[in-house]
C-alpha cells in the first residue's frame, strides 16, 4: 500500500494538496481552513467533505484507490466533482453543520 499512505479516511495533513484543484471559491475555502483563522471544526468538516466525495467508507486495503493513496484519491475526487465550486462549498457547509451537530450531541 503505497508506503503506508492509506488511512481510514482522508487525512487532515493532506488538506494543502487540495488548494489549487478548483476555482476561487474552493481555493478560498481551503486557504481559510489552512490558515490560523479557522476553527478546529473547519478542518474536520473539510476532511468529512473529502471523505464523503471520495467514498472513504467503502475503501479497503485491496481497493485500487487505497493502493494509489489518499492524496491522489482525494484530489481526484475534488477534480472530478461535476458540480460547481459553489455546490462543493455547499457540501462543505453541510459537513460543518454535521460536525457541529455531532459535537453538540455529546456522542
Amino acid at each position: 500500500m503505497n508506503g503506508g499512505e492509506t488511512n481510514l479516511t482522508f487525512p487532515q495533513r493532506l488538506i494543502p494538496a487540495l488548494l489549487d484543484l478548483r476555482g476561487e471559491d474552493w481555493q478560498r475555502l481551503v486557504r481559510d481552513t489552512l490558515e490560523g483563522q479557522a476553527e478546529g471544526t473547519d478542518q474536520t468538516a473539510l476532511v468529512l467533505t473529502i471523505a464523503r466525495l471520495a467514498g472513504c467508507h467503502n475503501c479497503h486495503a485491496d481497493a485500487l484507490r487505497a493502493l494509489r493513496g489518499c492524496a491522489q484519491c482525494g484530489c481526484q475526487s475534488v477534480v472530478r466533482y461535476r458540480g460547481s465550486d459553489q455546490e462543493l462549498v455547499g457540501l462543505y457547509r453541510q459537513a460543518h453543520r454535521d460536525v457541529l451537530s455531532f459535537l453538540a450531541s455529546g456522542e
